[in-house]
């Protein structure tokens, strides 16, 4: 049977994953905590909007599909206290509130780890500085979709693509909200319908089109796997897929059929309808 083996959600938006043995899926079908920040360019406008639903595409700022280094950065955000503190290397880069002084202090702190990293050409392009600590800690809001999507993959399909590159590779190179194990490599790809996790129901949508920010090593920032060729020539894929999308059962919208979304915990069994 299928089982949760991993959550994950992502505070700041291209930056490091948090390890959580549970998550909030709203009632939206967004996760709690999760996109509630994001360093913007200066000259990047606010999230779009459509039908109330923000999403922050990954050129308006900081992502490691651009900027690899980012993932050598350990952040960690207190979700009571709205504080940020990013560490590198063990030792604390900064630690801040979200008050305007904090802000400043964080967006300092990232603005100079980038300047001293291999891309730091790419920050001194026009319209790029100063870095801007954008979101109110709370509401998810920097989704690379106009809907708020969970996403979640197989550990088999990772395994898989392991054996294809000749290396193991981890589950945090895919930035997924949800890990499961006990189903058969790429089996995600195929579902259909309605899918449960725990007690929380889901709809599948649209398998997940991997990016560049797959080659960097979560530990180090280096570009060492080449994920999206691999997926595209070992494993006959059109387009380098690994993961599947997941959306509430009914559109949010709909006053007729309600769906309040729910917790979802490491160790829930994952159930095909």
């Amino acid at each position: 049977m299928a089982r949760v083996v991993s959550l994950f959600r992502h505070p700041i938006k291209g930056f490091t994953p948090e390890s959580v043995e549970s998550l909030t899926v709203q009632p939206g079908g967004r996760i709690a905590g999760d996109r509630v920040l994001a360093f913007r360019f200066a000259d990047a406008i606010a999230p779009e909007s459509r039908d109330g639903l923000d999403h922050w595409p990954k050129a308006k700022g900081l992502s490691l599909q651009d900027f690899p280094g980012l993932a050598a950065l350990r952040t960690d955000y207190d979700d009571d206290r709205q504080r940020v503190r990013i560490e590198h290397e063990g030792s604390v880069l900064v630690e801040a509130g979200l008050d305007d002084s904090g802000r400043g202090e964080l967006a300092d702190a990232v603005t100079d780890f980038v300047l001293a990293s291999p891309e730091g050409r790419r920050i001194r392009r026009p319209g790029r500085l100063p870095l801007v600590l954008v979101g109110d800690g709370v509401t998810p809001r920097f989704q690379d979709r106009e809907r708020g999507y969970v996403s979640v993959h197989s550990r088999g399909s990772v395994d898989a693509l392991s054996d294809s590159l000749g290396f193991g590779i981890d589950d945090r190179r895919f930035r997924s909200n949800v890990v499961i194990d006990d189903v058969a490599p790429w089996s995600e790809l195929d579902w259909a319908g309605e899918l449960s996790i725990g007690e929380v129901t889901f709809r599948t949508a649209g398998p997940i089109v991997r990016c560049l920010a797959t080659h960097a090593n979560p530990d180090t920032g280096v570009r060492d796997a080449k994920v999206l060729t691999t997926l595209t020539s070992a494993h006959g894929q059109d387009e380098p897929t690994l993961g599947r999308l997941l959306l509430p059962p009914q559109d949010p919208a709909d006053a007729s059929a309600p769906w309040v979304g729910g917790t979802i915990s490491v160790g829930d069994e994952v159930r095909a309808h």
